[in-house]
């Protein structure tokens, strides 16, 4: 059901966002057809352009409605960070048009004002029903606009909602210089003639106002520049990186968006020494810590291991055996004045060469003292583990030496139970290991004395056995 949940919701919100641009279509179709048909039958600068403008927002609108269909579309082989560049591309080419269609109407305005042409205006009530339908028609789509593209974060949605916002300004001053034209050409006043030409150029400087605006955040965005509320965010993202337990430095934070989606890649720095499953416990809390600040972004973090000042030469000794993928153990350090002898076994495949394990006892050494100068001797113990899996053959002898070690075990009165008994093979030697129980008021001088005498008695009944270690226990506290 879980699953189920979010794939209905990214249904619903592309659903909404589909309509919500195709709403935009149609009333910018409509608008823009009465507002061409109004400025020819008056001949009103101020009307073409604001009938340039609305063409404009017509291809804006269709621009949108067809990236929105393509930015929804899954990640695939292709595109591997999803389709939401293309509201990005889409918006940048109507902030293109917008700008050519700038051009046009300053170049035609200037014209006029300089020329004194085509500045008489047929009077009709008519251009002023239509800015008034526009204004109502530009307020409606814009607040619908803008509430879904702030829920679906869609930035094509949102360049139309800024667009259609603007527009209201833009019918608002060609509407107050159509008035003042028709006032002028009514009384006779040459200077409010040149009324309309001006409102197309108020018009125009709307048009560049919102272009700039429009064309820097889709530049920013097909640049892969940081989004700027991802800016605002990196501080307060850092110290949040920082308070987590196991993070000794953020080295790097970069943010990208794509569309809706944005993506964050981080580097950390954490201690060397720490298991793969930590790391991984960090790198989750750090990917947890990002989401609460960009909800539903895609994180990917990359961990890079640090010395810390509070390491200790065994630690150190450690972290140049795993760098080099190296198992040791039993590591001791001995000072002798400045300097440091050192002890490790280091553990190798069983079926290794000699001269091949030795070359890599040889390297790790070298890396330890070219890390650790003060380390100025060291003594490798090379040891084999076995890599292959005890067979029914193997467990049948050992089955039999416990059988016999409980025989042994039964010539003495003061052992009331044998158990926990485990046989252990390092090549060619064998050793035994098990746990005695014996009453609780047994000196240990006496205990001490029968463990002996069992060990020499079952080496004389097994020779082949090189040791037998043996655990007492109280009657009264024992592990069986």
């Amino acid at each position: 059901m879980s699953s189920a949940l979010p794939s209905e919701n990214v249904r619903s919100t592309s659903s909404e966002k589909r309509s919500a641009a195709l709403f935009s279509v149609l009333a910018a179709l409509g608008i823009t057809v009465l507002k061409f048909l109004t400025g020819v039958l008056t001949g009103s600068l101020g009307m073409l352009s604001e009938a340039a403008h609305s063409t404009v927002d017509l291809v804006a609108a269709a621009i949108t409605l067809f990236s929105v269909q393509v930015s929804d579309r899954p990640a695939d082989d292709t595109h591997n960070y999803g389709h939401g560049k293309v509201e990005s591309l889409s918006a940048f080419t109507e902030a293109v048009i917008m700008l050519g269609s700038c051009v046009w109407i300053v170049s035609e305005a200037i014209r006029r004002i300089t020329s004194r042409e085509h500045l008489a205006i047929r009077p009709s009530i008519w251009p002023f029903v239509v800015l008034l339908l526009s204004i109502a028609v530009d307020f409606t789509r814009s607040r619908r606009l803008h509430l879904i593209a702030r829920q679906s974060s869609s930035q094509a949605l949102e360049a139309d909602a800024i667009h259609f916002s603007t527009d209201i300004w833009s019918s608002l001053a060609v509407l107050v210089g159509l008035a003042a034209a028709f006032v002028g050409n009514r009384w006779n006043i040459p200077a409010l003639e040149m009324a309309d030409p001006i409102a197309a150029l108020i018009v125009s400087a709307i048009i560049l106002h919102v272009t700039w605006g429009l064309g820097s955040r889709t530049i920013d965005a097909l640049l892969d520049a940081s989004p700027k509320e991802a800016r605002m965010a990196t501080r307060e993202l850092q110290h949040d990186l920082n308070q987590i337990d196991g993070v000794l430095t953020v080295d790097r934070i970069r943010t990208r968006q794509s569309g809706a989606d944005y993506f964050v890649d981080l580097t950390l720095g954490l201690d060397r020494n720490l298991t793969f499953q930590h790391t991984e416990q960090i790198t989750r809390a750090a990917t947890a810590t990002v989401e609460r600040r960009m909800p539903g972004a895609d994180v990917v973090i990359h961990t890079v291991p640090m010395a810390t000042g509070k390491e200790s030469v065994h630690d150190r000794i450690r972290a140049v055996a795993a760098r080099m993928n190296l198992t040791i153990h039993d590591v001791m350090v001995q000072r002798f004045g400045q300097q440091l002898h050192v002890e490790q076994h280091l553990e190798v495949k069983e079926t290794m060469p000699l001269q091949q394990a030795h070359e890599l006892a040889s390297r790790l050494e070298n890396e330890i003292q070219r890390d650790i100068p003060e380390v100025t001797s060291i003594l490798t113990h090379i040891e084999s583990e076995p890599a292959t899996i005890e067979q029914p053959e193997s467990q049948e002898r050992d089955r039999q030496l416990e059988v016999k070690l409980r025989r042994v075990a039964q010539e003495f009165p003061q052992i009331l139970d044998v158990h926990d008994v485990m046989v252990t093979r390092m090549g060619s030697h064998l050793q035994v290991n098990c746990h005695c129980t014996m009453p609780d008021e047994l000196p240990m001088a006496k205990v001490h004395a029968i463990i002996t005498s069992l060990e020499g008695a079952f080496k004389l009944e097994v020779p082949e056995v090189d040791r037998l270690l043996i655990h007492p226990e109280p009657a009264t506290d024992n592990s069986r």
